[in-house]
């Protein structure tokens, strides 16, 4: 009888351990649905007659998005496991350490650089490359405040800073870090990237209100949720690997200067020798990635003892 008993016990422990994870990872996935849905909701709460890209709208729009960007990290301490905190603060979790913090921001951009070798040197091929140093030089010797006017645009600091940041800070800082205590690495930088490709469908509104059809809007935004969740589950890899905000912040930022891979500019190319170098740029920059990912993501590298980082394969 006793031993029944104990037998007993033991299962209805492992049946509450169970059913605690089963509510938390259901509370994770929840929360982090209801940050996508307020993120996107406070870029809409201003009435405004003008597209996205009038400096009014950004402006706007900056304000929500740090005003979401106080509000964010409320969800993941309320959703977290009180257990976590014994591990970890609530800013190591944020990814806001300084540890490693140089290696997460200069290694993870020259791993994309990597990835962009193709569109990199097509720019170089297109004279783009002398462009840049000519702003360099412009920069040094001519006219500075040229140069820096150019810069400080405001679609330009959206592009690069805000939008890269505040997207990052909420779809992987936020959000990650309630999935990984329920899922595992692999898990986890799936599902998150989804939320995040699921809330650029709100470009079909503005695209709508500059006059496109729905169809084509709708077209348009189902490439984009592709190459944005594809972009998103990267971001995840680099937060969960080098558990520092900084590297999907710069590869993000990255990625918008350089845009969505475009093969049409190599299809144009004349001659057929450099059509063909070109094209075999863009895969010996893929098969390099693929090949130095892992190693050039080592939580080493990154000082990351972060807990989910022995679970990765």
């Amino acid at each position: 009888m006793d031993r029944d008993t104990s037998n007993q016990h033991q299962y209805g422990v492992m049946e509450t351990a169970d059913r605690n994870t089963d509510f938390s990872c259901i509370t994770a996935i929840l929360s982090c649905f209801v940050l996508s849905v307020m993120y996107v909701a406070s870029l809409y709460v201003w009435n405004s007659p003008y597209s996205r890209e009038h400096p009014t709208v950004i402006k706007k729009r900056f304000f929500s998005v740090f005003i979401m960007s106080l509000i964010s990290p409320a969800l993941l301490y309320f959703g977290m496991n009180e257990k976590v905190f014994q591990k970890a603060t609530i800013w190591e979790l944020l990814g806001l350490r300084w540890p490693g913090l140089i290696q997460a921001i200069i290694i993870p951009l020259l791993l994309t650089m990597i990835l962009f070798l193709g569109p990199i040197c097509v720019q170089g091929f297109n004279g783009l490359w002398r462009l840049y140093t000519d702003h360099i030089l412009c920069l040094i010797f001519l006219e500075p405040m040229y140069w820096f006017g150019s810069v400080r645009t405001i679609i330009w600091w959206r592009n690069l800073v805000v939008a890269p940041l505040a997207e990052e800070w909420t779809f992987r800082a936020c959000m990650l870090p309630l999935l990984l205590q329920c899922f595992t690495p692999t898990t986890a930088i799936f599902i998150c990237p989804l939320f995040f490709g699921v809330a650029h469908f709100h470009h079909v509104v503005d695209r709508v209100k500059a006059g496109m059809n729905l169809k084509h809007a709708l077209f348009i935004s189902c490439f984009q949720f592709a190459f944005t969740t594809l972009f998103g589950a990267y971001a995840a890899f680099l937060f969960a690997k080098t558990g520092h905000l900084a590297a999907p912040f710069t590869a993000h930022s990255f990625c918008n200067h350089m845009g969505c891979p475009d093969l049409s500019e190599v299809v144009a190319v004349k001659d057929p020798l450099k059509r063909a170098g070109l094209f075999s740029l863009f895969v010996i920059g893929l098969v390099a990635w693929c090949f130095l990912l892992t190693p050039m993501t080592n939580p080493r590298l990154f000082y990351n003892n972060l807990f989910w980082h022995k679970n990765f394969i």
